[in-house]
């Protein structure tokens, strides 16, 4: 328990649905040859599959305390509004150096060739805030995992991560478990 707040429970994981892979266009060799680009614009284009979308992320949480959702940039911020407007809470946006007009804090991270950042705004999150965090897809988990300890360092507890795509060849949703966190997704492809 930390401020009055009860620990929530785990969320229920939603099961994979063949309607949200039909509506995401795979973009080969994108940004560079041998990517196989999940692109959920054309799932956001969609005005049921939107909603359904933000219906299903948001489905697991109803009635647990959450605080604050955190969007990873940028298409977590699209799928992050959403989901905060649903669950009646704030929205903060995780974002690259040099985006945020306050004071921030950051979390630095590593790339296959070298290395990145992700900042909040220092008063974003309060101490003992519960955070879900969201983005559209989990590959490596390099940025969520980023995303984790920043929201972490700013004193506030994430409750689970939600995506829409999951990559678990890649093995990044694993990672976010291993962290203690409780991973859903929408739909996965497998390979990368």
């Amino acid at each position: 328990m930390s401020n009055g707040k009860m620990t929530p429970p785990q969320p229920q994981k939603p099961m994979a649905t063949e309607w949200a892979t039909s509506r995401i266009r795979t973009v080969p060799d994108f940004p560079k040859a041998g990517i196989q680009f999940r692109d959920i614009t054309t799932l956001l284009a969609d005005a049921r599959g939107f909603r359904k979308a933000v219906d299903e992320l948001v489905q697991p949480y109803v009635g647990v305390a959450i605080d604050k959702v955190a969007g990873i940039e940028a298409r977590g911020f699209i799928l992050g509004g959403a989901i905060a407007h649903q669950l009646a809470c704030g929205f903060i946006p995780i974002r690259k150096p040099g985006k945020l007009p306050y004071r921030t804090i950051s979390q630095s991270y590593q790339l296959e060739y070298g290395e990145d950042c992700l900042q909040i705004h220092e008063d974003a999150i309060r101490s003992g805030d519960l955070v879900l965090l969201t983005d559209d897809l989990i590959a490596t988990g390099g940025t969520a995992e980023a995303a984790v300890k920043l929201i972490r360092q700013a004193g506030g507890t994430v409750v689970a991560a939600c995506f829409v795509i999951d990559l678990p060849d890649l093995g990044g949703a694993q990672k976010i478990r291993d962290m203690g966190i409780e991973v859903i997704s929408l739909c996965h492809f497998d390979g990368d």
